[in-house]
């Protein structure tokens, strides 16, 4: 498959390019909006910690459709910002938008950052938004991060907290399980949740050649649809795979468990449901 995608991917990745180059990404880039108004309220917040300048050479890690990269180029104009993902969906979607925003600066790649050339020293900021927890190799990602990075460049992340502190997965999750025991992401495996220690994320960063780790809790409410089965449509998407093994009658009733669910989180605003995050500073050494 990797020969076929001309993408070079490290063995420890080959799940992830499973998945986010095919259903998976697919369903994001078709949903874009969605994923990245699921998350808007951590957007600011991460770019204000990246602090970007007008001359800085920006690396944006799981870009995704590229919103996070967009708006790392509008504050580097007289810089740049390149955006990577293992998902060509995402990343045609994410070319699509830049091109159709003048977003001149802005490019995006299909490759694997655990493995890239990137070329030495590159990089002023390195940045992610919930996507660097999914490397297979984190010490790995994370090294070759930094060497693409300048002595003194930054580093910024926005990664979920521990699985008790977000009720989002919990809830959608128990909505789905009909009854079962459905195992959550284990938080020492490539996942949500694989930089939600902090002590983790130091010995991580540290051994890569980072310094000054810091992580500031942030939380916010993730939204999920205009209502209730607006969100039901979505989450459905998302996470339907969770049915997988229900005969006709268990499914009805995940279903109809989500849809409560969701009815039970709808505001004025939509459906939301809480979350807490980690914003992730260190400076490459």
């Amino acid at each position: 498959m990797t020969e076929e995608l001309a993408v070079r991917v490290a063995p420890s990745n080959a799940d992830q390019l499973g998945a986010w180059d095919g259903d998976e990404g697919a369903y994001w880039a078709a949903h874009a909006d969605y994923f990245d108004r699921a998350v808007a309220d951590y957007h600011g917040p991460l770019l204000d910690a990246a602090a970007i300048s007008a001359s800085d050479r920006v690396l944006d890690l799981g870009c995704g459709t590229g919103q996070t990269t967009r708006d790392a180029a509008r504050a580097a104009s007289a810089g740049a910002a390149l955006g990577v993902d293992l998902s060509s969906r995402m990343i045609d979607e994410a070319r699509r938008r830049a091109a159709a925003e003048g977003v001149d600066n802005a490019s995006f790649e299909q490759t694997d950052a655990q493995v890239h050339p990137f070329e030495a020293g590159a990089y002023d900021v390195a940045l992610s938004r919930t996507g660097a927890m999914f490397f297979g190799d984190l010490p790995a990602a994370f090294a070759n991060v930094a060497r693409a990075l300048r002595p003194g460049g930054r580093l910024t992340l926005l990664t979920w907290q521990p699985l008790a502190a977000n009720e989002w997965l919990p809830a959608l999750a128990g909505a789905l399980s009909a009854g079962r025991d459905l195992p959550m992401p284990p938080p020492d495996a490539p996942g949500p949740f694989a930089l939600s220690d902090p002590d983790r994320v130091r010995t991580i960063l540290g051994g890569a050649g980072f310094a000054d780790v810091t992580l500031q809790p942030v939380s916010a409410d993730m939204w999920f649809g205009a209502d209730a089965e607006d969100a039901h449509r979505f989450v459905l998407g998302q996470l339907g795979w969770m049915l997988d093994g229900l005969d006709d009658a268990g499914r009805a009733r995940a279903e109809e468990a989500l849809r409560a669910t969701a009815r039970a989180h709808e505001t004025g605003d939509g459906v939301l449901f809480g979350s807490a995050a980690w914003l992730i500073r260190a400076l490459r050494t």
